[in-house]
């Protein structure tokens, strides 16, 4: 709902209290309604959406979990391979799917976020059949360097790569202190068993990498810098001291009250747990993405908001990997960054491949949790660059499939290309939730890449 001029903001003053393994929150609004409580029931991502209906409900605040149905379009040739769990201690199902076809089928590798087995194994020899594998590290067998554990740890995003005589597996895992790190195990095959680096490979708030091999054997590492979890809680406290600038930010009398209520929430958010912070601050990451053009304009002319400005790129960087998988080596290359309207905030999940003397990155785009997230890919006649990207998304939601994402490509039984890709059943989405494994076929003519069936 738009705003007359002179309308007064909305604030709140929000007092936590811990209980048990959750806490409540008590919102006084600054309009005398009184006070009201509300209660958050444990760390699951569920108990947050209900506190926001509540506080919804009350304030017409934003909800995380609340977005517009995907627009309607002609159905896509996408093809569902695994629609529903093949293993109990398969927690959330196959995001961020690595597909790696080799002498004995197809093998897959996803994402397990906290659950305490890391990195489900799969394998299928016709891609309609798919039997688990087991992990690649079971309860109890995470590095030593990783934070682990059933609501502690997060393992997202493996890539599994032939490189000489074995195979390497990068992936995404949280250190001892918390900061996310990429980390690279090897094994002889596929299934394992896999051996851990005993360190880190990369180190500084990243995640999403990508091993690739070029035609000479040289394997890369591409990854992108984790931006986009630094400006929502920043972008709070901003807010919650020059709360002039919430105007400036939004028209919309709900998303100026969710500015208003994350502003006062942003110091409790900044002591929970990481997942925690970003299902606090989740109503303002929608908020700001519905408004993203005007949002940035204004930050700028605020003069006063460069930190947070900065941090809404995301910079993917690609760097040659020693033959020891144990270091990285040469320059650094910066490949793409978050430059479209419809990538947002972010830009995540790089995959390189080349095709015909030209290589193809793939990457996703916008918020994982929103119908708004899609595919998109860019061409360029180096792997430094300079990459021309496709104005729009080669794949985004559809009625039947939401929120496509975070690519591999491989090669399917008729020995052509195939993008292997992550979607949410309809009318679902968000953090620990089932993403089934989906698959399309590609065509790739000079700087064009289309799907076929």
């Amino acid at each position: 709902m738009a705003l007359s001029p002179g309308t007064p903001l909305l604030t709140f003053a929000v007092e936590p209290v811990e209980e048990g393994e959750g806490f409540a929150l008590n919102v006084s609004p600054s309009d005398g309604s009184g006070v009201r409580s509300y209660r958050v029931d444990g760390p699951e991502p569920e108990a947050f959406a209900e506190m926001f209906d509540a506080l919804h409900a009350d304030f017409g605040t934003r909800r995380p979990h609340h977005a517009e149905p995907p627009q309607d379009y002609a159905a896509p040739p996408w093809r569902p391979l695994i629609t529903g769990n093949l293993h109990p201690r398969i927690l959330s199902g196959y995001g961020d799917p690595a597909v790696l076809r080799t002498g004995d089928g197809w093998w897959l590798v996803a994402t397990s976020n906290d659950a305490p087995d890391a990195f489900p194994i799969l394998h299928s020899t016709d891609l309609e059949s798919w039997k688990p594998m087991g992990f690649v590290f079971e309860e109890g067998q995470t590095p030593d360097w990783t934070a682990a554990g059933l609501k502690v740890g997060d393992f997202w995003a493996p890539e599994i790569a032939r490189v000489g005589e074995e195979y390497w597996l990068s992936y995404t895992a949280r250190g001892l202190d918390r900061t996310l790190a990429i980390g690279l195990a090897r094994a002889a095959h596929p299934a394992g068993p896999w051996t851990d680096n005993g360190a880190p490979l990369l180190t500084g708030t990243v995640i999403d990498s990508h091993v690739y091999v070029d035609a000479d054997g040289t394997p890369w590492l591409l990854w992108k810098k984790d931006s986009n979890s630094h400006w929502p809680r920043p972008l709070a406290a901003l807010l919650r001291e020059n709360l002039d600038l919430i105007p400036a930010l939004f028209d919309d009398e709900g998303d100026r009250r969710t500015a208003a209520f994350c502003a006062a929430i942003q110091p409790f958010a900044n002591s929970r747990r990481p997942m925690e912070r970003f299902f606090l601050m989740q109503p303002l990451i929608r908020a700001a993405l519905a408004n993203w053009r005007r949002v940035k304009a204004a930050l700028e002319r605020s003069g006063i908001a460069a930190h947070v400005i900065e941090n809404m790129a995301t910079p993917i960087y690609a760097r040659q990997i020693g033959a020891d998988g144990r270091s990285l080596v040469g320059d650094q290359h910066l490949l793409l960054a978050n430059d479209l309207d419809w990538e947002g905030h972010l830009i995540e999940g790089p995959y390189l491949t080349r095709q015909d003397g030209r290589y193809y990155l793939f990457y996703a785009g916008n918020d994982f949790t929103s119908p708004s997230y899609g595919i998109g890919y860019a061409v360029a006649d180096r792997l430094t660059g300079p990459w021309r990207k496709a104005d729009q998304p080669l794949l985004r939601s559809h009625p039947d499939w939401t929120a496509p994402g975070h690519a591999s490509v491989s090669v399917g039984s008729d020995g052509e290309p195939r993008l292997f890709f992550h979607a949410f059943h309809p009318g679902t989405g968000g953090y620990n939730v089932f993403r089934a494994l989906m698959t399309v076929g590609l065509a790739f003519s000079g700087d064009e890449v289309t799907l076929v069936p």
